[in-house]
């Protein structure tokens, strides 16, 4: 197995229709060993049994917009584990009424809380979890095609995902020297619970199963199958990057 008795710790479970969800499964498959965390009393409810059916060794609290929490997560990390060998970040957030109508009406407090959520909680992660990292750690977070081109109805998301990017491109820079990997996977569109904000999503399935060179939409476990890549040494000396995970979707310059 291409992960056996690695560390993999998860960031952003919310349900077994979860992006991560689709990660994680693919993580421990490869044998990697699996914590995760949660935000509130009814997050947790939800990620501790779904912690159980994959075998996760702990769970936690950490808001990533609190960086005590995040220094506590950190600590805990260290007390259960001593180092860090996977850091999966599938965390986003964009207030609902930031995501109808123009991206020219998104309000600065929404503005601030997509980007802090979405974008920044990685350089956050990453600074509290790099006393962990040691070489050949991997750091795998999400993003989407909006990052790069017009998404009718992605307005302030899209924003915060090119903020992410960028962010992989500078911490892959920062850690290189330790021999720590920082990747990002564009995944096609999939029906998770963050996904449902967005007022244009039917029609995207739609296009993505009529124009892709694949026909088809994408799986949970298709991304998951990447993140196993990434995690894994055959993917030593990638880092940097985003990779696309899309059925070829972002391809086509026009429709076929």
């Amino acid at each position: 197995m291409l992960l056996q008795g690695k560390k993999a710790l998860i960031m952003g479970l919310a349900n077994n229709r979860s992006i991560a969800y689709g990660i994680a499964s693919a993580l421990k498959e490869q044998g990697a060993r699996l914590a995760f965390n949660y935000v509130g009393e009814a997050i947790k409810k939800r990620v501790e049994p779904l912690s159980a059916e994959l075998g996760g060794e702990f769970t936690f609290q950490c808001d990533v917009c609190d960086d005590g929490q995040i220094a506590d997560a950190a600590a805990l990390v260290k007390d259960h584990w001593g180092d860090l060998d996977i850091l999966v970040h599938s965390v986003a957030f964009a207030n609902r009424e930031d995501l109808n109508g123009r991206f020219l009406d998104t309000s600065r407090d929404g503005f601030k809380l997509a980007l802090e959520v979405s974008a920044f909680s990685l350089t956050a992660l990453c600074r509290a979890f790099e006393p962990l990292f040691h070489d050949g750690s991997s750091v795998v977070t999400m993003t989407y095609h909006g990052s790069t081109q017009i998404i009718p109805g992605y307005n302030v998301m899209g924003v915060a995902k090119s903020a992410l990017e960028a962010s992989v491109r500078y911490l892959a820079y920062d850690l290189g020297p330790k021999g720590v990997r920082v990747n990002a996977i564009s995944s096609g569109p999939i029906k998770t619970l963050a996904a449902s904000a967005v007022s244009s999503l039917k029609d995207i399935f739609t296009l993505v199963e009529n124009h892709a060179p694949l026909h088809r939409n994408v799986r949970t476990t298709d991304v998951g199958g990447a993140a196993a890549f990434l995690a894994s040494d055959l993917a030593h000396a990638v880092t940097g990057q985003v990779l696309y995970v899309d059925s070829g979707f972002s391809k086509m310059g026009v429709p076929a």
